[in-house]
């Protein structure tokens, strides 16, 4: 079977003898793997195992443990993710154990399937039974062990420590795991098995825990919180708070304790390229290229104008001829003539003529004459620019009364964009005259007018926002004074309400048959009458807003210190706000109560859905679980509480169980915390001192004696650790 793994492969198996054990510690977290006697594993690698296909070639290959990023590029990792054969610390998955144990055992030197050694391997406490039954079936059946021997590995951790004279024979031994916690109780050195106690947290819901907590903090930088690099982080920079609430008030206050206690991870980040100044050649040459670009666009434009200048010559010339023409036919043949040329009468000729005369002094670039300055103000709009207005339809044919309409249209529109021009212009003039009353204030009391300014700033800012409220909800309330669901259909003027009428009458008649709105002079006064232009109340900026536009204006001159506010008012526009260059604290990853409020969930699983006890509270229930109640008894396990496992590397995690278990044990009992000399290979060294000893062998069992004695045989199979 292919593997991939950086791990290097034993070459010494063969010189060790078949009564050699081999040693395995098979932990949630990771796996290892040795020889009996010695004093570290051969072999150590994550517990998961991991089967993605070749993108070209379409092989499955196995990876078991840590996986070699530069070669797993060329494999498709989608439908295969990391797989581990546990589940709440308990052996469940046999297949992919059989894998971790095939990539074990060729790590180790083995060459052939069959291993001629015997076997010591761990287990978490109180191990079900199938379980135990499924292991040894797989050693027996796949591998041919000898004879195989099944230990806890906090039991392990503790003789090798009570060894060193770190605890003493009687104590507690508290196990924070991977997946799991368990506080076993120790009487002359044997665990006892019915005071023990479990709960579902460890070391893998911290980090889970701190993946969700930085996930949320920094979104943008989500696939940098791989598991593997979240898991360095908390060992890293996690420790255990001594009092969490006063822990995290000096966060909450800012307080210099916590600024020390803040650490940061800085995420690879290049600043961008800063741009050079130009030199003066490439000054230079750029106003080159501008000013070539300029003349060429100056010769197109001049160009045109010629085009345009010479359009407008031959249609003067011909609208000259064909009045001169006109002045030779009599006054009979008139209408046939006109009819020819496509023109109504002689006024549409003249009109002509002057309005291609002004686009040819315009497009020259001469000035008006006085006349047509005259003309132009006067504005001869009825008489000259819409000749059939006045005409009756009957007197018209079918294509001038369509022209007619035409020009009924262009009359409003035009008058329209008039009005619409002397209201800008008289509010412009209005607007300078305020400006100037208000410049000679200023000059009189600056101070004074600064503050007057603001005061009526403020105020129209009010009167704007309640009128924009209104529009919206409506004038009703619901009783505490805050807008109600009536909208702005319900509160329509008198002028909008006519309009609405007109409108659906407008409609419900164009449904009853043909279309014949527009034929007829009184529908043109019906469409100025639904026009929105009538209607000068809620459309448009109202002089509330012009006067709030000119005021915010006016105090960004006089006042530097005005902010104006921008969600104020229609007439002031808002600026889209600029997205910033990235600096290098945005790719910065702050760890402040993430520190201590993730191994907290030690002490608090609650606070991820798990109704279990604390670490503090479990010693205690382990206690209580001992079938004699003796004082002295309880005052020898808790002056002797041992802690091993990955998840006590912790700072502070003594000081803290300390504390815990002093609240929860009588006044003035003696409470002491020692910790592991080594928490997380402890447990392969005790097994590889016991799977050393001579009397071993009696502890084990064979295949033989697992078929004739059967699983009630192997569920009161107890390893003796005091021989």
């Amino acid at each position: 079977m292919p593997f991939i793994s950086r791990i290097q492969r034993q070459s010494d198996y063969s010189l060790f003898s078949p009564s050699t054990p081999i040693v395995i510690d098979n932990g949630a977290s990771y796996f290892r793997i040795g020889w009996a006697g010695e004093t570290d594993p051969r072999v150590i690698f994550r517990n998961i195992v991991q089967r993605p296909r070749h993108k070209t070639t379409g092989e499955t290959v196995t990876i078991v443990g840590d996986h070699d990023s530069t070669l797993l590029k060329y494999f498709d990792c989608t439908r295969s993710g990391p797989r581990s054969a546990f589940e709440s610390n308990v052996v469940y998955q046999f297949e992919i154990m059989e894998y971790v144990l095939d990539f074990a055992f060729d790590r180790l030197g083995a060459n052939e399937s069959q291993i001629d050694h015997p076997i010591l391997i761990t287990e978490c406490v109180c191990n079900p039974v199938y379980s135990r039954g499924k292991m040894a079936e797989l050693l027996f059946e796949t591998y041919g062990v000898p004879s195989i021997a099944y230990g806890v590995d906090a039991a392990f951790s503790y003789k090798y420590n009570q060894q060193h004279g770190v605890c003493a024979k009687d104590g507690l031994a508290i196990c924070p795991g991977f997946t799991t916690t368990h506080v076993i109780p120790f009487i002359d050195g044997e665990p006892v098995y019915k005071g023990c106690c479990r709960t579902n947290i460890g070391g893998f819901h911290i980090t889970d825990y701190m993946k969700q907590l930085l996930s949320l903090k920094y979104p943008h930088h989500m696939a940098r919180f791989t598991w593997e690099k979240v898991e360095d982080l908390k060992m890293e920079h996690c420790y255990i708070a001594q009092d969490y609430g006063s822990e995290a008030q000096l966060f909450q206050i800012g307080a210099k304790e916590a600024e020390e206690k803040t650490r940061c991870w800085q995420l690879p980040w290049t600043p961008p390229p800063t741009e050079e100044p130009p030199s003066e050649e490439e000054l230079a040459r750029k106003a080159a290229i501008k000013e070539k670009q300029s003349q060429r666009l100056r010769e197109m434009a001049e160009a045109k104008r010629s085009s345009r200048i010479n359009e407008l010559e031959n249609e003067l010339h011909g609208l000259e001829f064909l009045l001169r023409q006109l002045e030779q036919v009599q006054e009979v043949d008139i209408p046939s003539f006109l009819s020819e040329t496509g023109y109504v009468s002689k006024q549409e000729i003249d009109s002509a003529l002057m309005k291609v005369t002004q686009s040819l002094r315009k497009t020259k670039g001469e000035p008006k004459g006085e006349q047509a300055e005259i003309e132009e103000k006067n504005d001869p709009v009825t008489s000259e620019k819409f000749p059939l207005i006045d005409i009756p339809d009957n007197v018209l044919t079918a294509e001038q009364v369509k022209d007619k309409r035409k020009q009924l249209f262009l009359k409003t529109t035009s008058e329209g964009r008039q009005r619409a021009k002397q209201k800008r212009h008289e509010e412009e003039l209005e607007r300078e005259r305020r400006n100037q009353e208000d410049e000679v204030k200023r000059l009189e009391n600056p101070e004074l007018y600064v503050e007057q300014l603001q005061v009526k700033y403020k105020e129209l800012c009010e009167k704007v926002e309640q009128r924009k409220r209104l529009k919206t909800n409506g004038g009703h309330t619901n009783g505490n004074n805050i807008s109600g669901g009536v909208g702005r259909g319900e509160r329509l003027n008198a002028t909008q309400r006519e309009r609405m009428r007109l409108l659906t009458t407008a409609a419900f008649d164009r449904g009853k048959g043909e279309d014949t709105f527009g034929a007829k002079d009184e529908d043109w006064q019906l469409y100025k009458l639904m026009s929105k232009d009538n209607d000068d109340e809620d459309e448009g900026p109202n002089e509330d807003e012009s006067e709030l536009a000119r005021l915010s204006s006016r105090l960004q001159e006089v006042d530097p210190t005005f902010v104006p506010r921008l969600d104020v008012g229609t007439s002031q526009s808002t600026e889209v706000p600029r997205l910033r260059p990235l600096t290098k604290e945005d790719f910065q990853i702050v760890f402040g109560v993430e520190r201590f409020r993730c191994p907290e969930i030690l002490f608090r699983p609650n606070w991820i859905g798990i109704d279990q006890a604390g670490l503090d509270e479990m010693a205690g229930v382990s206690i209580r679980r001992l079938p004699s109640q003796d004082q002295e008894l309880e005052a020898r396990l808790t002056s002797s509480i041992f802690v091993t496992g990955g998840s006590c590397l912790f700072p502070g995690i003594n000081e803290r169980l300390e504390a815990g278990i002093r609240m929860i044990r009588p006044c003035g009992s003696q409470i002491k915390v020692v910790k592991a000399l080594d928490p997380i290979l402890d447990a392969w060294r005790g097994a590889s001192a016991y799977a050393a000893s001579s009397q071993f062998f009696t502890q084990t069992f064979s295949k033989m004696d697992y078929y004739e004695k059967g699983e009630d045989w192997l569920r009161r199979y107890e390893l003796r650790y005091t021989l």
